[in-house]
């Protein structure tokens, strides 16, 4: 019953926050400088968090300034809001995400770069894209596992978004991200969404918890040293496995 509870408390809140946040998209971002603007993601993701009854736990260093690709393990629709919450950055997401009701908006307006995985040509269009904004300085972040896991095993990594950094010679830098239950301390799942999951049903669990601690470990900085896109990318893969076990 306090589960339940506790879900009907916060999800109010969230529609609210999410309203919100429509709100100053639409109204405020236009006469918004663009540190402005990604000051007010930032905090609408630290707002959310609130909202969800999600902490957030920072350990490493964030990245200051760019340019710098962040590389991240994926298990939930929760990982977006957590990343930006920690530090501003542009992702780079499915483009079917661009036409979903309010949460598309809002990941426009994040400055997420939209991809079409299954087409070659966007893929090479994507990857000229991120190359032009990691030369601008600007920080970029993927989940190279591709799909969200459930946090017990990482996935594989896919290579081929790393050719923008080695095409702009600029340093990776891999993040570890975990749950943790507010009370017992161990690894939580209620925040994961894979398979067969539905969203609504991930947002309940995560919403009925009685605490969640988003844990978000950045690593060390580093650059490609001759290696191709491939054996930087399983070299990541560890580095991003060791993080998120911390």
């Amino acid at each position: 019953m306090l589960r339940v509870l506790r879900a009907c408390w916060r999800v109010p809140r969230m529609l609210l926050h999410a309203l919100l946040g429509l709100w100053v998209v639409a109204l405020r971002f236009p006469r918004l400088a663009e540190e402005q603007q990604q000051a007010r993601v930032q905090a609408w993701a630290l707002g959310l968090l609130r909202c969800a009854g999600v902490t957030l736990e920072l350990r490493g260093r964030p990245p200051r300034t760019g340019p710098v690709l962040l590389v991240a393990n994926h298990l939930s629709w929760l990982d977006i809001p957590v990343m930006h919450a920690a530090r501003y950055c542009r992702f780079i997401g499915k483009s079917d995400v661009q036409d979903w009701p309010i949460v598309g908006t809002l990941a426009t307006a994040a400055g997420t770069l939209y991809i079409q995985r299954e087409s070659r040509r966007d893929a090479l269009r994507m990857v000229a894209s991120m190359r032009e904004a990691l030369l601008r300085g600007e920080v970029l972040a993927v989940f190279p596992e591709g799909t969200t896991g459930d946090g017990r095993e990482l996935l594989p990594f896919h290579a081929n978004l790393l050719q923008a950094a080695l095409a702009a010679d600029v340093p990776v830098q891999p993040v570890g991200l975990r749950f943790v239950d507010g009370q017992s301390g161990a690894t939580s799942f209620a925040p994961s969404f894979v398979g067969d999951e539905s969203l609504l049903g991930s947002i309940w669990r995560t919403l009925s918890a009685p605490g969640i601690t988003a844990v978000v470990h950045f690593g060390t900085p580093e650059r490609a040293q001759g290696r191709d896109r491939r054996a930087w990318s399983q070299a990541l893969h560890a580095a991003v496995d060791e993080l998120r076990r911390r």
